[in-house]
């Protein structure tokens, strides 16, 4: 299955798996022709697990990639993974604040837009960085697999699972029909496929890119994990059991990266 994975060109896999993150999304919408609402707790363990692969994967898939091709490329390595760190952070940053503004000029939009607005932000550097990780193996860079990239995307994936949900059943509850919940749902999803097809190419085609999307890839997933995941996990579900799980989500992809990858 690897190998025949493997056959395809780089943007095509980003592409790929990008898609299966897509699917996970719509999976999560779908939720809305099963149940009224989810179990918070299990919604706060697949956040806390996808939270600690996020954490684990922004160092050894982005970062240490990061520098690796910098001092290859004859850079700065702190200077580029610093500024990229940053630049990742801010873009989310300016994204949230710029519609927080908007929305306070438009009163008649409610939180349910707030939330859709977000979640289709975050998975645009989400997006960028599965066709990062992938474009990067085009360079052979230590840390940067296959499995690696594969692992990274199966983080996303899971931590999409709740993101569609999250939008479909407040959808359904504010009395739009399940039908258009659900299309409103996996439509968030959509800008995730596009955003690695285009990170995929553009590490391909300018080289010099490389060390800094990566780090900015690594910045966005920080701030996403920091500032959503591990507070809304947290507010679910109290006690011990969600860092214990975040920990775990942590260490297991630390092993497939340094284990296998």
């Amino acid at each position: 299955m690897i190998s025949f994975f493997n056959s395809f060109s780089y943007p095509m896999q980003a592409l790929i798996a990008s898609l299966f993150t897509f699917f996970i999304t719509s999976l999560g919408a779908s939720v809305v022709f099963l149940f009224k609402k989810t179990n918070p707790k299990v919604i706060s363990i697949l956040i806390a697990l996808s939270a600690g692969i996020m954490l684990a994967a922004t160092f050894w898939s982005l970062l240490e990639p990061s520098i690796e091709m910098a001092n290859k490329l004859k850079m700065i390595p702190w200077v580029i993974t610093s500024l990229g760190i940053l630049f990742g952070t801010i873009f989310l940053i300016f994204g949230d604040k710029v519609f927080t503004k908007y929305q306070k000029e438009k009163q008649k939009l409610n939180k349910i837009f707030i939330l859709i607005f977000s979640i289709t932000l975050h998975n645009i550097p989400e997006g960028l960085a599965i066709g990062v990780a992938f474009g990067s193996l085009n360079y052979h860079l230590d840390g940067v697999t296959l499995i690696s990239a594969i692992s990274l995307a199966l983080g996303i994936g899971i931590q999409n699972f709740p993101e569609g949900s999250a939008i479909s059943l407040p959808l359904r509850s504010y009395g739009y029909s399940r039908i258009k919940a659900f299309l409103i749902g996996i439509a968030s999803g959509l800008v995730e496929p596009i955003s690695a097809v285009i990170g995929a190419i553009l590490v391909i085609k300018i080289r010099y890119c490389l060390p800094f999307l990566l780090a900015f890839a690594a910045g966005a997933m920080l701030y996403v994990v920091i500032k959503e995941l591990i507070p809304e996990s947290m507010e679910k579900e109290k006690g011990t059991l969600v860092p214990f799980i975040t920990i775990i989500g942590f260490l297991v992809m630390m092993i497939l990266d340094i284990s296998i990858g």
